[in-house]
This record gives C-alpha cells, structure tokens and sequence, in this order.
C-alpha cells in the first residue's frame, strides 16, 4: 500500500537537485526496481535475521529508530490502560450494584447513553477536546512534548477516556448477572457485609468476561497511540509511522508495523494465560 503513494523516496532523500543517475543507482543499490514480491521476500528474510532494514531518509537502522521510540509509545499506551482500568472498575462495579434487578432505571439509562457516546468517539477527537479546552482555554496543561509528567496527562486521558466507558459498561452488565447468582443469594443469606458480597464474592467472577476485553483494548490502544501522538507532538512510534508514510520509508513502515502486530499478539496470549489461571474452565473444551 505504501508503495502505491505517488513519490520516490529515493528522490526525497537525496534532494530535488540531485542528478537523474545518482537517484537510478541509489534506487539499484537498494533493490526498489526489483518487483514488489522480490522486495518483499528480500525484506522478509531480512526479518528472519534479524535485519529490519535501514531508513531511506535518516540512514539509521530500523531497529535503532525502533528501540528510539518504542519506550515513549509503550508509557503512553501503558498508563492509559492502567487508567482506563482503574476508572472503569469502580464506575462498573457501583453502576451494577445501583442497577440489579431492575432498579435505578434513570441511573441505567444515563449511564448507557453516556458510555455510549464515550467509547464512539474516536480518541484523536478526544484529544482534540482536550487540548483545547485545558490547553488553549484553560491554560492549565502542556499540549506538546514529553518534557515534564504533567505532559503525560492529556495524551493519556484521550487514550484512556473511550476504552474505560467500554470496560464499565461491560462489567457492569455482568455484574448485574453475577449479582442474580444463586451463590450470591447464599452469601447474602450468611448477611455477610454488601461490600464483602460485590467485592470478594461478585466482582472476581464478573472480571472473566472484562479480562478478555482488557487483551483487546490494550492492543486497540497500543495501535491507538498512532493518532493520538500526532495530535500531542509525542515522541513515539505513532509519529514516527506517520512522517515515515509520508516520506514513503519503506524500511521504517514496515519495521514499525511488525512491532505493532507483534505487541497485540504478545498482549492477547498474556491474557489467555492469565485467564487460565483465573479460571481454568476456559481452557476446557468439549471433545
């Protein structure tokens, strides 16, 4: 797909006046005449190697650009999942209880609507939001950079905002189906305390279905940082996809969305393991 934007890299690199037989031998030493298949099965081995290839515009190894930039990315990803998690949870849990049973109808309905809206925005729109009301009108927060932790909080708050509506609303439908349990009955009828009874007895049971949830948002959110570090200037991978798309870096593109692909795989086995754990019933199939 790359490959189809009008241009050459080789061009772009070299500079508008460079001679028309430096930019022919360049483009020969570096195998872009060669058919796409030829390229690709040449970068493929290099994959295999261990060699990522080097960028056409900087010169620098992908593999270095990547190490570069792949920590910036990884902390934003990283906090705005332990964010969205450490919203949704309790937001979840108090929307169940205040929901089960048929209660709190007005409670139900604005909650859903909310919820809604929320995880439908898309997060660069968000972030949009953010920057100008406590950037530009408030003045409150840095819009740009990684410079100070105090910049961390809108890139963050725009990535983390979306999934944590999904995850409470997921968990708080099934809390309310955990709270109908018959378990749940007996536990009431030992009177146990209503924080013991939802919180040790309801919501380990009703965290299965949000765990896997969790797999997918995280990978949703590593791949999410793309947009989202162009609306903030973040120093990440994100940012650097996107010039290395316009620029038409073949080595960069395809090195970035290798680690992209990988890191959701990496992230969606972890949480099959970890739910294997939790609950070994989901590893037991029917023969």
């Amino acid at each position: 797909m790359t490959h189809l934007i009008p241009g050459d890299p080789v061009r772009g690199a070299l500079g508008p006046t460079a001679p028309a037989d430096l930019v022919a031998a360049k483009r020969a030493s570096l195998g872009l005449d060669d058919p796409l298949p030829v390229q690709y099965l040449d970068h493929l081995r290099g994959v295999l190697t261990g060699d990522l290839g080097t960028s056409l515009i900087s010169q620098v190894p992908v593999s270095d650009v990547i190490g570069q930039r792949l920590p910036a990315t990884l902390w934003l990803a990283v906090l705005g999942f332990v964010v969205a998690v450490a919203v949704a949870v309790p937001v979840g849990v108090a929307a169940g209880v205040l929901t089960r049973r048929g209660h709190g109808r007005r409670t139900e309905l604005a909650f859903t609507g909310t919820s809604v809206v929320l995880g439908t925005i898309p997060d660069f729109l968000v972030g949009v939001g953010l920057v100008y009301v406590f950037g530009v009108r408030l003045g409150l927060l840095p819009v740009a950079g990684n410079d100070t932790l105090s910049s961390l909080v809108l890139p963050v708050l725009a990535l983390a905002i979306g999934p944590a509506a999904i995850l409470a609303r997921i968990l708080r439908v099934e809390m309310v189906r955990v709270l109908q349990a018959d378990f749940i009955r007996t536990a009431r009828a030992k009177r146990l305390p209503a924080h013991t009874v939802h919180l040790r007895h309801a919501l380990p049971n009703a965290l299965t279905a949000a765990l896997t949830l969790c797999g997918l948002l995280l990978g949703a959110m590593v791949a999410g940082t793309v947009l989202v570090e162009n609306v903030f200037a973040w120093p990440g991978l994100g940012s650097t996809i996107v010039s290395s798309i316009l620029n038409k870096d073949y080595p960069v593109v395809q090195g970035i969305v290798l680690v992209y692909g990988v890191g959701v795989l990496l992230v969606n086995t972890l949480v099959d393991v970890v739910l294997a754990l939790l609950d070994p019933r989901s590893m037991i199939r029917e023969d």
